[in-house]
């Protein structure tokens, strides 16, 4: 896929409808053959929208008007473009909770919960959070995340979380004013809820910190895991994280954790991770595949907006 395809597609599919700002700025981009060219000089991994956006957002510069983004772009590249080699996508949004805590609250409890790509770990705390979906609501005291819900058995409560761990590449700290900047940053700009709820979520977080590994999803995993008490039922789980991985990676990852006791949620778009057949996707729009130990269960919202479960 073209440099200009990926920013056309994140225009179409993932900002539509969510991001009027970053519609417009992707749309741009896409027919912008000076950043194309700026953007087609850095690592394939390097190009996506997310990131630079999220950069420039850091930077303090325009992200609402395509031409102001443009030229302080350009005027800023070198800049620009040493943050974007240095920095990778963590949106690490608490609200995809809403879509694991169904399947969470089925397993045997307790549940030890260990995420791949855990960012700083917001993801980690589904107990102490509370979700609305629709007119139920599930959970008391601490930050509310609202999910459309279709076809889904609400759960009755909120799992039994015993022990929690992270393992991420570049672990990030939501005591550092500069982590949680950056965090911010990745958020959408009009996003103004997200905004709010990171700082919420960041503080359930920095009360009771996780074990938080810098290390490899592969190469890591196994020792990490080892470390869950006996008596709980592990969980490994991701969300969003492995498109960041080279296909013979997310191949040996797979395998591996299949491997590996107790279960396996993840929550991926199908491009990213195949299933077999599935149902039609509601809409144009973007959806990752809820599943568990590699069946899948429902399609969700990648900032666990919404899930609709499979009849």
């Amino acid at each position: 896929m073209t440099v200009a395809e990926i920013y056309a597609e994140f225009a179409a599919r993932e900002a539509r409808g969510v991001s009027p700002a970053y519609e417009r700025l992707a749309s741009a981009v896409s027919r912008d053959e000076v950043l194309l060219d700026l953007l087609a000089a850095l690592p394939v991994a390097k190009r996506q929208p997310n990131l630079l956006f999220g950069v420039v957002r850091l930077l303090g510069g325009p992200v609402e008007d395509p031409a102001a983004f443009h030229e302080y772009t350009v005027a800023n590249w070198p800049l620009v473009e040493a943050e974007i080699r240095v920095r990778v996508t963590q949106t690490n949004e608490a609200g995809r909770c809403a879509v694991l805590v169904p399947v969470l609250a089925a397993l045997p409890q307790p549940v030890a919960l260990l995420e791949v790509g855990a960012s700083a770990g917001l993801c980690l705390y589904p107990d102490r959070y509370v979700y609305r979906y629709g007119d139920h609501v599930v959970g008391s005291g601490g930050p509310i995340f609202d999910c459309a819900a279709v076809n889904l058995t609400v759960p009755a409560r909120l799992p039994h979380v015993v022990w929690r761990a992270g393992l991420d590449l570049n672990p990030l700290d939501v005591t550092h004013p500069a982590d949680v900047a950056w965090l911010d940053a990745l958020i959408w700009p009009e996003h103004t809820h997200r905004r709010s709820r990171l700082r919420a979520a960041a503080a359930v977080v920095a009360a009771d910190p996780p074990l938080l590994e810098r290390g490899d999803l592969v190469d890591d995993l196994p020792a990490l895991a080892a470390e869950a008490p006996p008596d709980a039922t592990l969980v490994v789980f991701h969300s969003s994280v492995l498109y960041h991985v080279p296909p013979r990676r997310r191949t040996t990852f797979t395998e591996l954790v299949g491997r590996l006791p107790g279960h396996w949620i993840s929550n991926e778009t199908p491009e990213v991770l195949p299933f077999g057949t599935l149902p039609t996707p509601p809409d144009e729009a973007l959806y990752n595949v809820l599943a568990l130990d590699g069946k899948p269960l429902a399609w969700t919202r990648s900032h666990g907006q919404a899930i609709i479960w499979f009849s």
